[in-house]
């Protein structure tokens, strides 16, 4: 994570590139920052530093920013400045029901008609994730557990679920890279096996209730995370108090 006054280095110059428009390509660099945490929530940016090191104006940026700020990632105060949003559990809590009722009917459904080429491309992107979980590279990891869900959402072959389901996800990077760790990426895999078994077995209820499972323990997790460092967070105490 960053310190606040740090330089910026880590951020590349994205003047010259040809994909998308300037704020565009600026949107992309930013996010990938926050969601990798190399700015941690709470985290000031400085226009200026973004500017030079991206080697863009000023209006890329604030255009960026203010897209950010409706993603809920950043939030701009006028003479106060922006800042890097901290994670609100509700929010997180909300995107992840979405998840589980959406992806969990998905395998539901997909058992009855997934074929063999799609358990070959799940079956390799697992053993890919193996090789990844035991090397501890934690972008790849999250690389290759976003084509796993994507696979299954593409098999399915309904295009309006899948982009439901990404804008839910989307929402939920940044936790889930929070949450990074050797021990919980071998999790992680075991839980995708036992989704791709139930479809392997055809078995809709089984296939259902293990993504059910592998997405409740993202909040298990994130709760049990809040309470050691509640200061990256809003409202954990709130969500803490619903409990009980």
């Amino acid at each position: 994570m960053i310190a606040k006054g740090k330089s910026y280095d880590f951020l590349e110059n994205i003047r010259g590139e040809k994909r998308g428009g300037a704020t565009a390509r600026v949107v992309e660099a930013l996010r990938n920052a926050i969601v990798m945490h190399a700015f941690e929530p709470g985290a000031a940016l400085d226009k200026a530093k973004l500017c030079e090191k991206l080697g863009v104006s000023r209006f890329p940026v604030s255009e960026a920013l203010a897209r950010l700020q409706a993603q809920g990632l950043v939030e701009i105060q006028p003479q106060r400045g922006t800042t890097v949003s901290l994670i609100r559990l509700s929010d997180v809590r909300e995107n992840m029901f979405l998840r589980k009722a959406l992806e969990a009917e998905a395998v539901r459904h997909l058992a009855g008609m997934i074929d063999g080429d799609t358990l070959d491309r799940l079956h390799a992107n697992l053993a890919d994730q193996k090789q990844v979980a035991a090397e501890g590279d934690k972008q790849d990891f999250h690389a290759l557990d976003l084509a796993f869900h994507d696979t299954l959402l593409s098999a399915l072959g309904f295009p309006r679920v899948k982009a439901a389901a990404e804008s839910a996800r989307l929402a939920l990077d940044r936790v889930r890279l929070l949450l990074a760790s050797p021990r919980r990426n071998t999790e992680t895999v075991k839980e995708h096996e036992r989704i791709v078994a139930g479809l392997e077995r055809h078995d809709g209820a089984l296939a259902a209730l293990a993504m059910g499972d592998h997405l409740d323990q993202v909040m298990t997790e994130l709760m049990s995370f809040a309470r050691r460092e509640p200061g990256l967070f809003t409202d954990w105490q709130d969500l803490e108090t619903d409990r009980m």
